[in-house]
């Protein structure tokens, strides 16, 4: 059986006096959990994309260029069944022109492109599961196989067995992550040097 440790601190009470009135008070707890049971996620390929050298003369001058779409698989492994979700951080926002995930800048102020990925073929403890995605980590729906993940966003595996879609306590999740990669029109690019893409993006393990 799992056992969880609850901290709570003793109250602070911040009070005042009057001469007349009795005292008045509020007070502030301040509460945690602390769980046994620590997952671990990785990334295949230790996380790293690498599109190799582009030509410049070879991007749409214009529009977006899309490059080959690339997968990595996630895996997290917990010590214990757990319920946990996976938060998106964007490591170089400000830097996108697709509202995803930025891939730096070229001279401080020119957008170099963006990069986005989807969750497939999610198994959990050796079964098919749902991928679910929420704005709040509260309200969950589930996550179609053709939609991107933004960041700012959670991710979640689980089901309705409570009437709605929830994450569910679980020891082991591999998913696939296909990722694509964009960049910006040339004619908007200062290309006269060689400029590297710097996508960067976290998905930080968050206990539910």
């Amino acid at each position: 059986m799992n056992k969880h440790l609850i901290v709570l601190t003793g109250a602070l009470i911040l009070s005042h006096t009057t001469p007349i009135f009795a005292a008045s008070s509020v007070d502030l707890a301040v509460k945690g959990l602390i769980t046994p049971n620590a997952c671990l996620p990785t990334l295949s390929e230790s996380g790293v994309i690498d599109h190799g050298k582009i030509s410049a003369k070879d991007l749409n001058p214009a529009n977006h260029t899309e490059l080959l779409e690339r997968t990595q698989q996630l895996s997290v492994f917990c010590e214990g069944l757990t319920t946990f979700s996976l938060y998106t951080i964007d490591n170089r926002a400000g830097s996108s022109t697709l509202g995803s995930f930025g891939l730096g800048l070229i001279n401080s102020n020119q957008k170099l492109g963006a990069f986005a990925f989807r969750m497939i073929n999610a198994v959990a403890d050796g079964a098919p599961t749902t991928v679910l995605e929420s704005a709040d980590g509260s309200t969950w729906w589930d996550l179609l196989d053709d939609s991107q993940l933004p960041p700012g966003r959670y991710a979640g595996f689980g089901d309705k067995s409570t009437g709605a879609w929830a994450p569910i306590a679980l020891k082991q999740v591999t998913v696939d992550l296909k990722l694509q990669t964009f960049i910006a029109g040339a004619n908007n690019l200062d290309l006269t040097d060689e400029v590297l893409l710097d996508g960067s993006a976290t998905l930080e393990l968050k206990y539910l």
